[in-house]
């Protein structure tokens, strides 16, 4: 049973972070999460903020998401 759901998130939490992790690997030309770790979170949150002009308030659960599926940061 995957992570999240043992912890009982909602199925909106849980369908917004996959959201982003999708988001993260595509941005990263489909590279296995694994093969990353927080120097390219980092990248890809300056990105969003600086070229998507994504505001702190919509990074900061990006974060959180990437943070908990990748497990590293």
């Amino acid at each position: 049973m995957c992570r999240i759901r043992r912890l009982n998130y909602s199925i909106c939490t849980e369908d917004a972070c996959v959201d982003w992790v999708r988001r993260f690997v595509l941005f990263h030309t489909k590279r296995h999460p694994r093969d990353m770790g927080a120097t390219e979170i980092e990248v890809f949150l300056s990105h969003l903020a600086v070229v998507d002009k994504v505001s702190a308030s919509i990074r900061n659960p990006a974060k959180r998401a990437l943070q908990f599926f990748i497990g590293r940061c």
